[in-house]
């Protein structure tokens, strides 16, 4: 069942129920290596999943739970190994959303549930983006409305030293180095496309990319030069909504919140994505913000966006 968090679409089943995990799988597409997060709506519920949770952990669950942050913590023998691809971590999250605390309590399980959508492809923030990409695939999909945030949830490791994140998400990692010290990005030691069981979902693959080919712009003062180069293409631009467009570039334009404002940008990168795909774009232009809070995430986003297949 896909359901609303306040990050983007879930595609939830039981968490505990090795065969309702494989068809979490099955639907997506999702290959075996590539694990899931395990949503819960109790700390309680955090008991039968982990062996512990460390003083850094307890810090960071007070801090940001109910939240947009996924803590990879030692897994009990409850866990099956499709949720971490056979890894000791497994990664858990409380969510904010109402309806997703709601339908986990009713569940009265942990929920796995990546983002509802084929694998590879954008995220979903609307159950629309979910049918269209998993109608008839999936039993149901729970319908609240676009989601508030847009990106995924901060994956990280709060055992290591210094933490690493292996996803940059909605929680930034200059608010979590409030509350625990410098955290750094993980970077393999090794390609990222091996399929050996990665440490989090969405780390090192091509991931959250649209049908267009996507491409990236350091500026959004180059984006005419760029786009001059990509003429007999039915190009479409994901422009800042704060910023005057030129008139001399002929393309389907997305406004995507505000320069000014990433959060917002954040917020609308997906759907930008997805709509400029529904109105037959080819190529896809996307000026990239500074790498800084939540422009880390959303740059990381559109990096793995635009890899080639």
């Amino acid at each position: 069942m896909a359901f609303p968090t306040e990050t983007v679409y879930g595609l939830g089943a039981n968490a505990l129920d090795t065969s309702a995990v494989a068809r979490i799988f099955a639907a997506k597409q999702r290959p075996s290596w590539d694990p899931v997060i395990v949503h819960v709506a109790e700390h309680s519920m955090v008991e039968r999943l982990v062996t512990e949770v460390g003083e850094r952990a307890r810090s960071l669950m007070a801090a940001f739970w109910p939240g947009p942050l996924t803590l990879l913590l030692p897994r009990s023998s409850a866990v099956p190994d499709a949720v971490t691809a056979g890894r000791r971590l497994v990664g858990i999250r409380m969510p904010s959303h109402p309806v997703a605390l709601e339908l986990i309590r009713r569940a009265g399980v942990p929920i796995a549930a990546p983002s509802a959508n084929l694998f590879s492809r954008t995220s979903p923030t609307t159950a629309d983006h979910v049918m269209e990409d998993l109608d008839g695939r999936i039993d149901a999909v729970l319908d609240s409305g676009p989601t508030p945030q847009g990106v995924e949830s901060t994956v990280l490791d709060p055992d290591s030293s210094p933490v690493v994140i292996y996803r940059p998400g909605a929680i930034t990692a200059e608010q979590i180095a409030r509350i625990v010290g410098a955290a750094e990005l993980y970077r393999p030691e090794k390609p990222a496309e091996e399929p050996e069981g990665l440490p989090s979902p969405g780390v090192g693959m091509r991931h959250y990319a649209p049908r267009a080919r996507l491409v990236l712009v350091e500026a959004p003062e180059k984006v005419a030069e760029v786009a001059a180069l990509y003429g007999s293409e039915r190009l479409g631009i994901l422009w800042p909504a704060d910023l005057e467009a030129r008139a001399d570039v002929k393309a389907t334009l997305f406004p995507w919140g505000r320069w000014s404002a990433p959060e917002e940008m954040a917020r609308d990168l997906y759907a930008g994505l997805r709509e400029l795909d529904a109105r037959g774009c080819t190529v896809v232009l996307c000026p990239v913000p500074a790498h800084e809070g939540i422009g880390v995430t959303i740059r990381d986003r559109l990096e793995k966006a635009a890899r080639k297949k």
